[in-house]
C-alpha cells in the first residue's frame, strides 16, 4: 500500500546520515574515543580549574555523553531519547565563523547541541562540527570514509531537516522534536524523577555490591601495605574501574614493594597524570605503565625535599606579607603539580624581594591567600581568601590587604560555622533517611549542600532508603546506582 514511501524512506535515510559519507563498517568504541580527542582536550575539566561552575558543567555532561555513547553500542539498543548538553570549549586555535557564543576575555565559550543519533560515526561528527573542531583526523580511521566527503561535511553546517508529521507516522521513525516537547511541558520534581528512577538505582546498586566490598578490600589491603594516609580518585569512574586500578597497584607492590613503600605516609590519587600534585599527594595516571609509575615512587625522595622548600618558600612569603598564611586549595584552583606549584610561588617570592612593599609585622595573622597565574586583579572569596594574581605588584596589595581584611575574617568565620552546620546536616540527614551515604560533589559549596540537606530531612522519602545519594547540579542515576540530584531540586507537582 505504500510502497511509493521506499524511495522517500530511504532518501531520508540518507539526508539523516553526515552529508556525504559512506562508510561499509561502524565506528568501533576505541576508535570513537580517538575521533574524540580534539573534543575531550578542548573541554577537559582540568583546564577549567579556576572557572569552577563551568568545570562542573563539562563534568556532568562528560558523564551524559559517555552513557550515550555506550548505550549507542549496546546491541539491539532502541531509539534513544534526545540527550541535550552543554559543553564549555576553550579556544585551541582560532574559532571559526558560526561559534556559538563569544568567549570574550574567559578563553573558552559555550557550546550547546542535542544528540539524538543512531550510531557512533554520526555522533563523533555532530560533536566535533557542533564545537566548531576539525573532522579530517577521522579519514585516518580504519572506517573507509573517503576524505573528500569529510571535506564537504567539515563545509556544510549541520542542519537538521525538519519533515512533516505524516512522514513519521509513515515510515515509523520516531520524531525526534516529540521528546523535547514532553519534556519542555512539565517539570522534573525529586518526588517523579524518584518514582521514575528509584527501582533502577536499586537494581545497579544490587548489581554493585560485590565490587564495592571488593573495592573497600582492596583499597583497604593496599593502605596497610604501602602504609598510606588513603587513596583517591580524581575523577568519577566506575567502581569496576577502580577495582582494576587498585588490582594494577597491587601487582606493582608485588614486583617492587619496597620501591613503592617510599611513598609511605603519602595520599594517593589516580587521576591524568603522573606526578606529585601541589599539596604533595602522589599522583598515578591511569593511561600511564608500570614502568611510569616505578620512576615516580623511585623519584619520591627527591620530591619530598622538594615540599620541604616550597612550604620554607610559603613561609617566606608570609613573613613578607604580614603574616597572611598562603594555601592552596584543590577544589577551586587548578590541577598543578609540585614543580609548577614551586615555580609559581618562587615567581612571586621574587617580585616581593625587589618590591618595597612595607607590611607590618603579623597584621595580617588569621589570613589565608591563594596564588593564581591566570588572573590580572586580586580579589576576596566569598570562603575568605584572598585571590592573588602573580603578576599582580606587590605595593599595590597592602592598600588592598588593609581594606578587605575585616570582611575576610568575617567570611572565614562564616564558612567555619557553615562546615559546622553542613556536617551535623549530612550526618542527620544520613539517618533520617537511612540513607547507605551522603556525600557532595567538588563544585557543591557548603551553603548549597546545607540548603539541600535542610530540606531533604522535613520529609520522608523510602525511596531513598538505603541508597547513595550524591549531590551535585542535575539528575543521574550513575553505573553504581548512586543517585545525583541537584542540590536546588525542587518537589511538589511537576509544572504543566
Amino acid at each position: 500500500m505504500f510502497c511509493h514511501l521506499r524511495p522517500l524512506r530511504r532518501f531520508c535515510l540518507e539526508q539523516i546520515r553526515p552529508h556525504g559519507l559512506h562508510y561499509s563498517r561502524a565506528l568501533s568504541g576505541a576508535e570513537a574515543v580517538h575521533a574524540l580527542r580534539p573534543f575531550y582536550f578542548a573541554v577537559h575539566p582540568d583546564f577549567f580549574g579556576q572557572h569552577p561552575r563551568e568545570r562542573e558543567v563539562n563534568e556532568n555532561s562528560l558523564k551524559r555523553l559517555s552513557v550515550y555513547l555506550e548505550n549507542l553500542q549496546k546491541p539491539g539498543f532502541r531509539s534513544l531519547k534526545p540527550t541535550q548538553l552543554t559543553f564549555y570549549v576553550r579556544e585551541t586555535a582560532q574559532p571559526s565563523s558560526d561559534a556559538q557564543e563569544p568567549s570574550g576575555s574567559s578563553g573558552f565559550r559555550a557550546v550547546r547541541f542535542t544528540l539524538h543519533t543512531r550510531d557512533l560515526l554520526s555522533t563523533v561528527l555532530y560533536i566535533l562540527n557542533s564545537c566548531s573542531l576539525s573532522v579530517e583526523h577521522i579519514q585516518s580511521l580504519d572506517t573507509n570514509v573517503h576524505s573528500q566527503p569529510l571535506r564537504e561535511a567539515k563545509r556544510t553546517p549541520d542542519r537538521p531537516i525538519k519533515w512533516d508529521k505524516s512522514y513519521y507516522s509513515f515510515t515509523g521513525f520516531k520524531d525526534p522534536d516529540e521528546d523535547l516537547v514532553q519534556v519542555s511541558r512539565k517539570e522534573t520534581t525529586l518526588t517523579s524523577w524518584l518514582h521514575i528512577n528509584g527501582k533502577i538505582a536499586v537494581k545497579k546498586l544490587k548489581n554493585s555490591l560485590p565490587l564495592r566490598k571488593e573495592l573497600e578490600r582492596l583499597k583497604e589491603e593496599l593502605c596497610n601495605l604501602l602504609q598510606l594516609s588513603d587513596i583517591r580518585w580524581q575523577r568519577s569512574w566506575g567502581i569496576a574501574h577502580r577495582c582494576s586500578q587498585l588490582h594494577s597497584l597491587g601487582r606493582l607492590a608485588q614486583q617492587s614493594l619496597e620501591t613503592l613503600q617510599r611513598a609511605k605516609g603519602c595520599t594517593l590519587i589516580f587521576t591524568d597524570r603522573s606526578g606529585v600534585s601541589a599539596v604533595g599527594h602522589v599522583m598515578l595516571g591511569t593511561m600511564d605503565v608500570h614502568h611510569d609509575w616505578t620512576k615516580l615512587f623511585e623519584r619520591l625522595p627527591s620530591y619530598f625535599d622538594l615540599q620541604r622548600k616550597l612550604m620554607l618558600l610559603e613561609d617566606q612569603i608570609s613573613g613578607l606579607l604580614g603574616g597572611i598564611r598562603v594555601v592552596y586549595i584543590e577544589e577551586l584552583q587548578p590541577v598543578l603539580t609540585l614543580e609548577e606549584y614551586f615555580s609559581v610561588l618562587d615567581a612571586f617570592h621574587r617580585r616581593l624581594l625587589h618590591s618595597r612593599a612595607s607590611f607590618h609585622p603579623q597584621s595580617l595573622r588569621g589570613l589565608q591567600m591563594t596564588l593564581n597565574s591566570d588572573r590580572y586583579a586580586p580579589s576576596l572569596h566569598e570562603l575568605g581568601h584572598f585571590n592573588i594574581p602573580t603578576l599582580c605588584d606587590p605595593a599595590n596589595l597592602q592598600w588592598f590587604f588593609l581594606t578587605k581584611a575585616q570582611q575576610a575574617r568575617e567570611n572565614l568565620k562564616r564558612k567555619e560555622q557553615l562546615k559546622v552546620a553542613e556536617e551535623e546536616l549530612i550526618h542527620t540527614s544520613t539517618e533520617q533517611l537511612a540513607l547507605e551515604k551522603l556525600y557532595k560533589e567538588p563544585s557543591i559549596s557548603t551553603r548549597q549542600m546545607v540548603a539541600c540537606c535542610d530540606r531533604l530531612t522535613l520529609h520522608p522519602r523510602p525511596a531513598l532508603r538505603g541508597m547513595h545519594l550524591c549531590v551535585s547540579h542535575f539528575y543521574s542515576v550513575l553505573q553504581d546506582g548512586d543517585l545525583c540530584i541537584p542540590w536546588d531540586w525542587k518537589d511538589g507537582d511537576a509544572v504543566k
